[in-house]
């Protein structure tokens, strides 16, 4: 007697009742936590209120784009083609679109939404902090670099955009005087176009040339603009800082004095011939990533907080250096969690004079103490032991940093640097596939940006609580 097995039917038709997509998903499951997320947590008012065109074919529910978008940014699948292909494949993607199907036009529209969709950062970071999750009691703040959706390959120097200029400015007036020539005397050129070419044959296009060749230069002069005042608005910044700095040494103010500083700087200053400017995405910069490879790429930052790893403030950068960032990101966290941590650790990038100064102010105003390394490490290297002794009255605020890393606490803290930042940034670009922007200019790579840390937060609470914890917070 043959095994036998159970009933299998691969063409049985359910005619009594339809299946239901409720039953194909386990009670735990992230794709149930961010339905409940959308539908019981997340305002999203903000989104509704982009939606004021009343005409035409009703657009998808808000409610349901925003489910498959944070579905999609925590597990990696970010891409608004991936996404429609999910829609048709994946039980997960089709329980939070009920069944629906948008294409990728659809999803791609509603994820220009960008500024509407911002809130939502700083909506699980809150909802995190009520489950308890954020302390406040050691923070690190940290970049890295994110591939912009531009080759580097189509960024051109300032030397070689004034060279091409010119060559492209000689070919258009070598194609102008070719047109006037030949419209000088239409008839005559008609019939020696037609002896040489034949009826229907013609050598150039002329007007399209001129078309074509024309919008390149335009394209040249922008991105030469675009050089020129970055090169002015560093130049007049860094003088005016220099201005305001003597007259503090020299206990004097005036405003005037540092504004004609300014001013001065910026009508003399010629940008560098290797300064960049890229034609896909004018807002990327050439990078040096972590790999040591040069890249397209926008500087992201994030502070996060030791107790889970949550992230607390999120931003982008056009500059390759962190040491801009300081401030504006302790700040940044502060006003987000409405608390200042009572410690901040930062690596050797943002070590500068005035984040030194910045940082012995902090202390003293907000009660975080920084400790800020002041040159990089070896591999596997070790923070020596503080020497015996007084710190010398003549020590500079570098020097005294240095000390303060090699004291018994300074070493304790630091030691903790990697373990803080290091695992979101993977997961990050690992589990979310979030190594490269699909998203172009600067606005566009702080909202992909903040999504991200966004869905990160979101993950680490569907671990924490899951979704008996979000109803509780809900509540």
């Amino acid at each position: 007697m043959g095994k036998r097995f159970r009933a299998f039917d691969p063409h049985q038709v359910l005619l009594l009742l339809p299946p239901s997509l409720d039953d194909w998903l386990p009670e735990d499951h992230l794709a149930r936590f961010v339905a409940d997320l959308v539908d019981e947590v997340l305002d999203l008012s903000p989104v509704l209120a982009d939606f004021t065109e009343k005409r035409g074919y009703p657009p998808y529910d808000p409610r349901l784009m925003v489910r498959l978008l944070i579905y999609g940014y925590t597990t990696g699948v970010r891409s608004s083609r991936a996404i429609e292909r999910r829609l048709a494949d994946d039980v997960a993607f089709r329980f939070l679109a009920a069944g629906q199907a948008p294409d990728f036009r659809s999803i791609s529209r509603f994820r220009r939404h960008l500024d509407a969709l911002a809130g939502l950062f700083t909506q699980s970071l809150h909802l995190a902090q009520t489950l308890g999750m954020v302390k406040m009691g050691r923070v690190e703040l940290d970049g890295t670099k994110l591939e912009a959706s531009a080759s580097k390959h189509k960024a051109m120097s300032y030397g070689r955009l004034i060279d091409k200029e010119e060559r492209i400015e000689a070919e258009i007036a070598q194609l102008e005087a070719k047109a006037q020539a030949l419209l000088a005397d239409a008839e005559a050129a008609d019939e020696a176009e037609d002896q040489i070419f034949g009826v229907d044959g013609k050598e150039v296009d002329l007007p399209a040339e001129l078309d074509r060749r024309e919008k390149r230069l335009a394209k040249l002069q922008a991105a030469r603009a675009q050089i020129e005042t970055e090169a002015t608005d560093k130049a007049r910044k860094h003088a005016e800082d220099k201005e305001r700095r003597r007259q503090e040494r020299t206990g004097t103010s005036d405003e005037q004095a540092v504004t004609d500083a300014g001013r001065k700087a910026a009508a003399v200053v010629r940008p560098k011939p290797k300064a960049q400017a890229n034609f896909t995405d004018p807002n990327s910069r050439i990078m040096k990533n972590s790999d040591g490879a040069y890249i397209q790429a926008y500087n992201a930052q994030a502070v996060v907080d030791e107790e889970h790893q949550v992230i607390t403030a999120a931003d982008v950068t056009c500059n390759p250096s962190d040491a801009l960032s300081y401030t504006l990101m302790l700040d940044q966290s502060a006003q987000n969690t409405g608390a200042h941590p009572r410690q901040a650790l930062v690596d050797a990038g943002y070590c500068s004079e005035t984040n030194l100064e910045a940082a012995k102010d902090r202390q003293l105003t907000c009660g975080t103490d920084t400790f800020m390394a002041t040159g990089r490490l070896a591999h596997d290297e070790q923070v020596p032991p503080a020497p015996r002794g007084r710190i010398p009255q003549d020590a500079t605020l570098k020097e005294r940093m240095a000390r303060k890393l090699r004291t018994k606490t300074g070493r304790k803290a630091y030691s903790r640097r990697k373990a803080i930042v290091e695992p979101v940034f993977g997961q990050i670009m690992t589990c979310q596939d979030g190594r490269q922007l699909l998203l172009r200019g600067e606005d566009g790579a702080r909202g992909e940006w903040r999504l991200l840390a966004a869905c990160h937060n979101l993950r680490k609470i569907f671990h924490h609580a899951g979704t008996t914890g979000l109803a509780a917070a809900a509540g």
